[in-house]
């Protein structure tokens, strides 16, 4: 598989998380969500969900399992936004590594490609799940409001690599 593939989202939002709707997971059949923390569920400083996130998760509840997958080392803060969603977790997963998602696709007794990654980065998020076969979601990320909006140096130079390697990262037509 070539780098371009490898860093190709099955489905670009081009919005955040809460635009991930049940008719999309009906579209997609999926029955699984691995969720990246950080800056695709909440800004990189929040300890908990925001009453909006917890109502998504109850939306999406019924229609999939859902797994939070973080990278990061934080017990304390990563297991504060699990249990405010009330929401499995694995911290420390090293994506672009495959190991800790096919922990939490194994939990969730699904064929690896019924189970979506979701996250807003390409070099971790997108990659990973691109290499375990699942399918791959990538939203906008999720920063703190109080902060003026800011160019991610280094998620532009991920998506400026991910094109000229091949990826196609435009939103579909609504």
């Amino acid at each position: 598989m070539t780098w371009g593939k490898l860093l190709q989202p099955d489905l670009v939002l081009g919005d955040s998380i809460m635009s991930l709707t049940p008719a999309i997971l009906q579209e997609y059949q999926l029955k699984g969500l691995v969720l990246d923390v950080d800056e695709t569920l909440v800004p990189l400083r929040e300890r908990s969900a925001s009453a909006e996130l917890r109502d998504w998760v109850e939306q999406i509840r019924p229609l999939a399992a859902l797994w939070l997958v973080s990278n990061n080392l934080s017990l304390t803060r990563i297991s504060g936004i699990a249990e405010s969603l009330n929401l499995p977790y694995i911290l420390g997963a090293a994506k672009p590594s495959r190991r800790k998602l096919r922990q939490a696709v194994e939990a969730m007794n699904l064929p690896v490609g019924q189970v979506a990654m979701v996250g807003d980065r390409l070099f971790t998020d997108v990659l990973a799940g691109n290499r375990l076969g699942m399918f791959t979601i990538l939203v906008e990320p999720v920063v703190d409001a109080g902060v003026v909006v800011r160019r991610d140096g280094w998620r532009s130079f991920e998506v400026w690599v991910s094109q000229a390697l091949g990826a196609t990262l435009t939103p579909p037509k609504q």
